[in-house]
């Protein structure tokens, strides 16, 4: 399914976008806040492709974004946008980048098409209006650019968000969580948005926890930890290299561990023990024999192919979750785009 999604990408009368040099390189790229390490030397190269950063909270995902975007100083190490040294040219870097945040960037007091003028002309772009007009029917919202964004459904202040970034046409977008909050419908339509710019030549570099996204839509994915790259490729190269089955067993209670020859623990997530097998359906009946004479009350068992969420978790192991920020942060962000 992933291979007919990446292949239904919309021909927009928007042009083919390419810069001669590689879009994104890093080397030994490091962020250090007092003791703490959270970029640890990435070395990253992106390419006029879709790329998806994953990682759990505090992994150094928005760190990183904030360096490339030129927000933030890096410690140590170099990093380029389209052969321009983020340090030494961030007037250039900036000139062929957009940032679309998390947060929302529209004023809700505004008409959809004054947000998006405003940006073109902060951007200083020829015909403002012209070109205003000109993204409100690629992102379309032409029918409704007169209406006030506060009145705007959460998918399309997302389609606005996007199209201010593209005002003046940049080489690189990068997207931070572009598709919290929003519907299954919503959802979609913004990435057939960005398949669309994709195919034009511009490089995607985005942030998300859809793992299910990630592994439909990007071409490479990054795995990040602790601020180090733990695991980085296509979502078929990092699935099959786990070259086993996965069994997944819900327990009521905490886990007792259990060791089954054939058997490799990968990593618990809530209620949720994950393991592979060479060969799952033998493995699976002496796995639930293990799991009861260690004294774990087994609700459920199943047997499946690899996923993008077992790389992910055995490249990130168990996370402790931060309490209240990041719900706090998540309802704020919904509520700011009225959904």
């Amino acid at each position: 399914m992933q291979f007919e999604a990446r292949a239904k990408r919309q021909a927009y009368e928007l042009p083919r976008r390419g810069c001669n040099m590689v879009a994104i390189q890093t080397e030994n790229l490091t962020k250090k806040f007092g003791n703490l390490c959270a970029v640890d030397s990435l070395n990253i190269s992106v390419d006029k492709e879709i790329f998806g950063l994953l990682g759990p909270n505090g992994s150094g995902k928005t760190t990183t974004v904030l360096m490339l975007t030129t927000l933030l100083a890096q410690t140590e190490g170099s990093a380029s946008i389209c052969g321009h040294d983020i340090s030494r040219e961030p007037d250039k870097v900036r000139d062929c980048i957009s940032y679309v945040p998390q947060d929302m960037a529209v004023d809700s007091n505004l008409t959809g098409r004054e947000n998006m003028l405003i940006f073109a002309q902060l951007y200083g772009i020829k015909n403002p209006k012209d070109r205003v007009d000109e993204l409100l029917a690629v992102m379309e919202l032409s029918d409704r650019a007169d209406d006030l964004a506060k009145t705007y459904s959460g998918g399309m202040r997302r389609r606005l968000e996007l199209g201010e970034a593209l005002v003046h046409e940049p080489e690189v977008i990068f997207l931070d969580e572009p598709t919290i909050g929003l519907d299954v419908a919503a959802r979609k339509n913004i990435w057939n948005h960005i398949n669309a710019l994709n195919h034009k030549g511009m490089t995607i570099f985005m942030t998300t926890h859809y793992m299910d996204e990630a592994d439909q839509y990007c071409d490479r994915v990054g795995i990040i930890n602790h601020g180090k790259v733990a695991a980085l490729g296509s979502p078929a190269e990092l699935k099959s290299r786990l070259m086993k089955d996965v069994i997944t067993v819900i327990i009521d209670g905490k886990y007792s561990p259990v060791q089954v020859e054939g058997t490799l623990f990968v990593g618990q997530s809530g209620d949720e023990i994950s393991f592979t097998a060479g060969n799952g359906r033998e493995a699976l009946p002496l796995l639930a024999d293990a799991l009861n004479h260690a004294g774990n009350k087994v609700r459920s068992m199943s047997l499946r192919e690899p996923s993008l969420d077992d790389v992910f978790l055995q490249s990130v192991g168990k996370q402790e979750e931060p309490q209240g920020f990041e719900e706090f942060k998540f309802h704020m962000m919904i509520h700011r785009r009225g959904l």
